[in-house]
């Protein structure tokens, strides 16, 4: 215990400033947490889910979020971003780059190119200011960079110092950039300039990140504060004041040609504001948007409007601060406002169907989100992931199938299951209702098991013939119905027998009894690809001392192999995404995948050789730095000590995790935020609630407060967790006993009721492991019989899957026991 709690006691004593409790939470946000070390966040100002993102952009080798603090300079100032993706840059359209003067008056003496306009782009890191909707820096010419956001529309405030660095009389130039961050532009890019009152306007066709196809990106940028001198288009590195509309090839040399528009002004004497709007079906949209949603150009009032909707969203959640380190609370609810960035807002801008059902665009990706980032807006904004449910539904509705990624109005690359499946199956077991066609809902999960797509690359799911005949997806599969890279077949089976447990869930719930029983059974398919005789060997040839492992198996029945720690976090040489010579699990090692069986853990760990064995292999995985807590596999196995009757360490574990890898540093986070997945883990870690997502289920852990209150946006009731002998120390992180609403509780876990119910939960904790929550009755619902605990055999919470065909269960009883005989 010494050792994991080393890394809390040492920030402890640093001797920082204590916290105290307050009503403004936005103080402890600081969104440039995860700005380098390629946390890839977007720090800049956006509103909840907000279409318009405004930021600096640098030209580092990880501005994915746009803006980073690794020393990289500035290439401009662009107003829609993705926040903590992986994969090529996303976004970061139309960029806007100011200087105080062009030397000598001479246009063409003014760095257009971004390329060469970043060496105009350096910054003192001391300058950067960032909070909920407002981002600002200063660059060394001297010019200040504020900017502020609508749901459309960003609104930049340049200040310029009096005079040019050449110490001549400033006539400042503002130019916007045909690009976007990863320089993807394709041909017939076009701009027009307005002589008189220098309006650009514009548009673009560009690639998206991580998906197929591209999109169509339109703009509107006004101007106001100092009177116009003049305008014009530019071309590479020229410029000209008689020119007012072009339209630009890509070129080609793989690198699209410069080009786009300026605007100079007579005097810098005041802040010039550059008001621009996006739009993805016209320009005309996209002034309309700029002109309704700021038409004044008040700066510091749409500052304020985007702060109040920030507190407004933000402020479901509070905690007691008494005591506790303040960099702790701000790691708290900056891993909560990162959780609300993406997905982001697109209703009424995408030009693909008309319908009058939300659209939700920037699901980067749902293999990333539905861990913990889209359950915990379920619990703080149900009304946004209705939202987003109806969106999702709707895509299914005009796409034929159900994302599993999407982004720029694309369809983005599948990188396992058919994880939405788990998303619609979280908010329907939890009561999310809100307009959302359910029927709609369940056929496209069932569309997702049932019919395999041309392109399952993007969408769906691939090998569903051999999924059906084999119960399994084979290494070197014969697919010949659709398409995509033929890797992965580890972690495709096991997150489709997931993928069919949500099924049949969302089918008992809603009474499709013979539903229920096929998926069930398919959700035992992960039993198939488990080698009972596998061992795991170190590189060097050291025995990992453990037997039994999932392998990858071919059409015939016979095994292939991985070796189990391939894709590790030891492992320096494999590839693990999609490369077509990937490996058979995705960016994970079989060991991490080992544990992936959220529905059985009791039938998992009888074959790992029961609860003991189980805690010894998770232990492992974990001390020995198998797992990377920067990726998000890693996550429910933190908390799954659980299932095996020891809460305690699951709590040991998360108060090593954070703050050893959670920090409140622009290096703070371990991997890329992924829309928000790592500030949700953070936030439900530090909540004491954990999620099993696409079940009815979160585990107790201690708040890392004495008292937490979430208040339901729906009911208005408050959900409030108690911690009696809370130390700030965190000496007393195990639980002692707990009540709840004050009868005694003592299962280890709570469902969804305790949010929209407005319960209280109160811990009594203590410095030494107890036997709270460790009896087989208070393990977590479990679809297998849990045994070996010492105490009588029995289930945990999903014992009622049979209670509906005696016949059908047994089969499913004897299926897991792998009595296949009786089959």
């Amino acid at each position: 215990m010494t050792l994991l709690l080393s890394a809390t006691l040492v920030l402890l004593s640093a001797g920082r400033t204590l916290a105290q409790d307050t009503d403004d939470i936005l103080q402890y946000v600081d969104p440039l947490i995860g700005s380098s070390n390629g946390g890839n966040v977007f720090p800049g100002a956006s509103l909840p889910y907000g279409m318009a993102k405004a930021v600096a952009d640098t030209n580092s080798s990880s501005n994915q979020g746009g803006f980073t603090l690794d020393g990289a300079p500035i290439t401009g100032f662009s107003m829609m971003h993705d926040s903590g993706t992986g994969g090529s840059p996303s976004l970061g359209n139309f960029a806007l780059f100011p200087y105080t003067s062009c030397p000598g008056g001479d246009i063409n003496r003014c760095a257009f190119p971004k390329k060469t306009r970043a060496n105009f782009g350096g910054f003192d890191e001391s300058s950067v200011s960032a909070s909920p909707g407002t981002f600002g820096i200063t660059l060394n010419s001297g010019i200040r960079a504020d900017m502020t956001v609508t749901q459309h529309t960003a609104l930049f405030r340049f200040t310029f110092p009096e005079n040019s660095t050449m110490g001549e009389a400033a006539q400042p130039l503002i130019l916007q950039d045909l690009t976007d961050l990863s320089n993807s532009r394709q041909d017939n890019g076009t701009v027009s300039v307005n002589e008189k009152t220098g309006r650009i306007t514009g548009s673009a066709r560009f690639l998206p990140s991580f998906a197929q196809g591209n999109y169509v990106l339109y703009f509107c940028t006004d101007f106001s504060g100092a009177e116009i001198l003049d305008n014009g288009i530019f071309a590479d590195s020229r410029a000209s004041t008689s020119v007012k509309n072009m339209t630009i090839s890509r070129s080609i040399n793989g690198y699209p040609l410069p080009g786009g528009a300026f605007v100079r002004f007579k005097s810098g004497a005041k802040p010039i504001l550059a008001r621009t709007a996006t739009s993805f079906t016209s320009v005309e949209q996209a002034c309309r948007h700029a002109e309704s949603e700021i038409p004044d150009f008040d700066f510091d009032r749409i500052s304020r409007a985007a702060t109040e909707q920030w507190q407004a969203k933000m402020g479901g959640i509070r905690v007691s601060t008494k005591g506790v380190d303040k960099s702790l609370i701000t790691n708290f609810y900056s891993g909560i406002y990162r959780t609300h960035i993406n997905p982001q807002n697109y209703t009424g801008e995408n030009p693909l169907w008309s319908s009058d059902e939300p659209y939700f665009d920037s699901f980067y990706c749902i293999w990333d989100l539905f861990r913990s980032q889209l359950p915990f807006l379920t619990i703080t904004d149900p009304t946004a992931v209705t939202q987003m449910i109806r969106s999702l539904i709707d895509t299914y509705r005009h796409v034929g199938w159900l994302p599993d990624c999407r982004m720029s109005l694309n369809k983005g690359y599948t990188q396992g299951g058919s994880n939405a499946d788990v998303v619609l199956a979280d908010a329907y077991i939890k009561g999310l209702e809100g307009g959302i066609n359910w029927e709609d809902g369940y056929a496209a999960v069932v569309k997702d098991a049932e019919v395999e797509p041309f392109d399952w690359c993007c969408q769906g799911r691939g090998g569903l013939d051999s999924w059906h005949t084999l119960g399994y997806i084979p290494v070197q599969d014969f697919d010949w119905k659709g398409f995509g890279t033929l890797t992965r077949s580890i972690s495709r089976t096991l997150e489709y027998a997931y993928n069919d447990f949500c099924i049949a869930e969302m089918a008992k719930a809603s009474g499709r009894t013979t539903d229920q029983e096929k998926y069930t059974l398919s959700s035992g398919n992960w039993r198939n690809l488990y080698k009972e005789d596998q061992t795991s060997f170190w590189w060097n040839g050291t025995d990992t001392g453990f037997t039994g492992f999932f392998e990858p198996r071919y059409l015939n029945g016979t095994w292939g192999y991985q070796n189990p720690l391939n894709c590790s976090n030891h492992d320096d040489f494999s590839v693990c995404s999609l490369q077509n010579n990937g490996p058979e699990t995705f960016e994970s090692s079989i060991w991490e995948y080992g544990f992936y069986v959220p529905h059985d853990q009791a039938t998992l760990i009888s074959l790992y050789g029961g609860p003991d064995r189980f805690v010894d292999r998770l232990n492992y995985l974990h001390d020995q730095n198998i797992t990377y807590i920067g990726n998000e596999p890693s996550f429910l196995t933190v908390f799954q000590y659980h299932y095996a009757g020891r809460p305690a360490l699951s709590a040991k574990r998360a108060h090593y995790y954070i703050p050893e890898f959670f920090g409140t540093t622009p290096d703070g986070l371990p991997g890329n935020d992924d829309s928000g997945a790592m500030g949700s883990f953070v936030a439900f870690t530090m909540m004491g609630l954990f999620p099993n997502p696409g079940q009815n289920v979160y585990l107790i852990t201690p708040p890392f407060f004495k008292s937490v209150n979430i208040t339901n946006p729906l009911t208005g009731k408050i959900a409030r967790i108690r911690n009696v002998n809370f130390d700030p120390s965190y000496k007393n992180i195990y639980i002692q006993n707990a009540t709840l609403d004050g009868v005694k509780h003592s299962k280890n876990w709570i469902d969804h009721s305790f949010f929209t119910e407005g319960k209280e939960l109160v811990l009594t904790l203590g410095d030494k492991e107890s036997d709270w929550g460790t009896k087989v009755a208070d393990l977590p619902p479990s679809l297998g019989e849990y045994k070996g605990y010492g105490n009588s055999s029995s289930s945990a919470g999903y014992g009622s899957w049979n209670d509906t065909a005696g016949s059908s269960a047994k089969r499913i009883r004897s299926w897991l026991r792998g009595d296949l005989e009786s089959l």
